[in-house]
């Protein structure tokens, strides 16, 4: 039976996953959900995520929401095809890629989210960016990318000389951050362009990124 995950394909969280079931080459069913119309705010999808935030994952009987959560469960319960996202064989690795993880969290998302925010999201609401926001947000963006450089310029990926979750849990937000004019302090860093060049050509995440046009005309 196909997993099932709810979600929309221009919605960097959906797309998180998506790209991760790319990579697994798992046999999934994405079930669309409009945001614009706030079914995710509407039974029964609040049924799915009391939260009602996209995406949510069905298993069979079993019901996920958070997109950090159901690409691990997926890279684990496709640990053995595809490739392997969690180093689940090296106990050493797979820590390493935790540790990543919780920087992508903790660090790199609570600094990027606002800026993706000011530039997409504000002006469909009818707001225009706040530079204060933005500006605020840049210095502590550019503050985790110098961690980031040096981490990068000693290992090919975060975790390791290999590609893992890691990695994989910056794409989305990273590839509509590209669109704005603060592109440059990824571009100005040339360890992590590299990294960003590497890991957004990757064919599971290719298959994601020309659906992902939040923002633009008609979206």
């Amino acid at each position: 039976m196909a997993l099932k995950l709810y979600g929309a394909a221009l919605s960097p969280c959906t797309s998180r996953v998506m790209t991760c079931l790319h990579e697994k080459e798992a046999d999934f069913e994405l079930v669309p959900v409009d945001l614009f119309a706030g079914e995710h705010k509407q039974l029964p999808f609040l049924a799915k995520n009391p939260f009602g935030q996209i995406p949510a994952l069905e298993d069979g009987d079993l019901s996920l929401f958070e997109s950090r959560a159901i690409a691990a469960y997926v890279a684990e319960k496709f640990k053995e095809t595809g490739n392997d996202l969690i180093r689940h064989q090296s106990l050493k690795e797979a820590a390493e890629v935790k540790v990543w993880m919780e920087v992508e969290s903790q660090q790199y998302h609570p600094a990027i989210s606002p800026i993706i925010f000011q530039f997409f999201a504000a002006p469909l609401q009818g707001y225009a960016p706040d530079q204060a926001i933005i500006d605020e947000n840049t210095e502590k963006l550019g503050k985790v990318l110098d961690v980031y450089e040096d981490k990068l310029g000693r290992t090919k990926y975060l975790a390791g000389d290999f590609y893992s979750l890691a990695d994989l849990f910056h794409l989305s937000f990273t590839y509509y951050f590209m669109k704005t004019p603060c592109a440059h302090l990824i571009n100005e860093r040339p360890h992590v362009k590299a990294w960003w060049e590497d890991i957004s050509s990757r064919p599971a995440f290719q298959k994601v990124a020309s659906a992902m046009n939040f923002g633009e005309k008609g979206n």
